[in-house]
């Protein structure tokens, strides 16, 4: 489903996601809207605009926060013209499926798009390399969880963050696909992600990233 304000870019999308063969079960340009398609047809995933009527502030993100409370199953991809880190750590607070945060400008990129799609779908993640940036800058100095990690470390674990596999990662900071393999161990020992059959250690250790705090 989609929640969109702006009639263009919303028919776009749908447009977009018919050619690739992801079926657009409703569209909405409000809140509550957004709330009624996700009841009626409990969609895999929802792609929301922060900002919507009335008042255009923050009507998106709170209702994608309300359905993912009420289906926790939600995967949702929040598309927005700008980079609002508070709006997202409320989000990345929330129970639910997969995430993501895309700036608008990057649909212009359809393969990158549909792929974070699928990932965030899947129950992954897919943060534009900003938002994740400005997440980093707003936490890590108020943060001390991620304080044992090097540098070479938090740089993977933003890359991660990115929704880059091991290989794109490798080729992003020319290095082995070893010593990415090594560097993602490290993390999920620091940040205290023993491995299980229940939980996906990758998507942990990107939230557990976004959500440090004191």
């Amino acid at each position: 489903m989609i929640a969109e304000d702006h009639a263009l870019l919303r028919e776009g999308l749908v447009a977009l996601l018919n050619d690739v063969n992801i079926a657009v079960v409703g569209v909405t340009d409000t809140g509550p809207g957004l709330l009624d398609i996700v009841a009626e047809h409990n969609p895999d995933l929802a792609i929301i605009d922060v900002r919507l009527p009335p008042t255009f502030a923050d009507e998106g993100i709170r209702a994608a926060i309300t359905a993912r409370a009420k289906h926790p199953a939600l995967a949702t991809l929040i598309l927005s013209q700008y980079v609002e880190p508070v709006y997202t750590a409320e989000l990345l607070d929330s129970p639910g499926g997969g995430l993501g945060y895309i700036l608008k400008e990057r649909v212009s990129d359809i393969v990158e798009f549909v792929d974070a799609l699928h990932r965030v779908a899947a129950g992954g993640t897919a943060l534009d390399r900003e938002v994740v940036s400005e997440l980093v800058r707003t936490r890590t100095a108020t943060s001390n969880q991620l304080d044992p990690l090097t540098p070479r470390e938090r740089e993977t674990l933003t890359l991660m963050a990115e929704g880059r596999t091991n290989a794109g990662i490798a080729k992003e900071m020319v290095v082995t696909l070893g010593a990415v393999e090594k560097h993602i161990s490290n993390i999920f020992t620091k940040l205290n992600l023993p491995d299980t059959d229940d939980d996906h250690r990758r998507v942990l250790a990107v939230l557990a990233f976004l959500r440090a705090r004191t």
